[in-house]
């Protein structure tokens, strides 16, 4: 399946990415192969396989959950660099905006 310019800059434009003419055939040429090799895969009978959920039947060597001694909500409170009542205080990550 040929993927066109015009598909790739499509998706680049949906995914807020911008290529120059090189790297727009780079894409395409690429693309394309992907969904050769897709086509490829399609072409193969799995009429009774299983579908395969792990790598290996090994069972997952898992520890047994063990409660241990925690600690207080003032002893963790009381390496915060900064914190108001219960709660630890950080700076803001995402500032209001008025142009909702």
């Amino acid at each position: 399946m040929q993927v066109t310019k015009e598909t790739v800059q499509q998706i680049a434009q949906l995914a807020r990415l911008s290529f120059n003419e090189e790297e727009t055939e780079k894409l395409q040429t690429e693309m394309s192969q992907i969904l050769d090799f897709m086509d490829q895969l399609n072409e193969i009978n799995t009429e009774g396989v299983e579908p395969l959920i792990y790598m290996n039947n090994e069972p997952q060597a898992l520890r047994e959950d063990v409660l241990k001694p925690q600690l207080s909500r003032e002893e963790l409170l009381a390496n915060a660099p900064d914190r108001e009542g219960n709660f630890f205080r950080v700076p803001d990550v995402m500032h209001k905006s008025t142009a909702l």
